[in-house]
């Protein structure tokens, strides 16, 4: 791939042998991080700070997600090859490509006109294509329903009755859920047609989980 030399590879090494001694133990996220080129989807004043362990910002308030937070919910999410995944927030693409990278059928959606329209263009660029859309995050894809696995990348105040909706029985939804300061992570477990499982994974600070679109 064009500009992803042996220093970024490199780079990528270290910050995977980092997130092992964090504690993310699957070898299948962490062989995505250690291919995705998270350099490309930075500005280029953010180039030496790709594969520090932390967020930064990408533009419309909003924010790359520091890879130890992505692999930890992409463990969450237990990912096999084909599932068929909506991802909330697609942001810079970030995740969207190590999700692709897993195998994952990726649908994802995003509320911000302008990141939504630079994610579309750029994936494809770097060879990860999957389904777009711009749209309000809290009302999920309902027509493309129902999905193995949702991720939702940003902070919400509740679990969205839609997302839980078009979750198949035995899928699970990875969600921070909390206030602005600070968001529990939460596992929901679709059990049957009406009753679901939930678990609490530790606390995270996301950038809020916002109705509606901005164009």
């Amino acid at each position: 791939m064009e500009n992803d030399d042996p220093r970024h590879q490199g780079m990528r090494k270290k910050l995977v042998e980092g997130l092992r001694i964090k504690g993310i133990r699957d070898e299948n996220v962490l062989s995505a991080i250690e291919k995705v080129p998270r350099h490309l989807f930075m500005e280029s004043s953010f180039l030496n700070f790709a594969y520090k362990d932390q967020a930064f910002p990408i533009g419309s308030g909003q924010t790359i997600s520091q890879p130890y937070t992505v692999a930890f919910q992409t463990q969450l999410l237990e990912v096999k090859k084909n599932d068929k995944i909506l991802e909330v927030g697609t942001g810079s693409g970030y995740q969207a490509a190590v999700l692709l990278e897993m195998g994952a059928r990726l649908y994802t959606i995003e509320r911000q006109k302008d990141l939504f329209l630079k994610a579309q263009s750029f994936l494809p660029e770097i060879g990860y294509h999957p389904a777009c859309f711009f749209g309000d995050g809290w009302l999920g894809l309902p027509g493309f329903a129902p999905f193995d696995k949702i991720l939702v990348t940003a902070g919400a105040p509740s679990v969205p009755a839609a997302l839980k909706e078009q979750l198949k029985t035995g899928g699970r939804l990875v969600i921070p859920v909390g206030n602005e300061n600070r968001q529990e992570m939460i596992v929901i477990i679709r059990i049957s047609e009406n009753e679901f499982k939930s678990e609490k994974h530790g606390g995270f600070i996301f950038v809020p989980l916002l109705k509606g679109t901005v164009n």
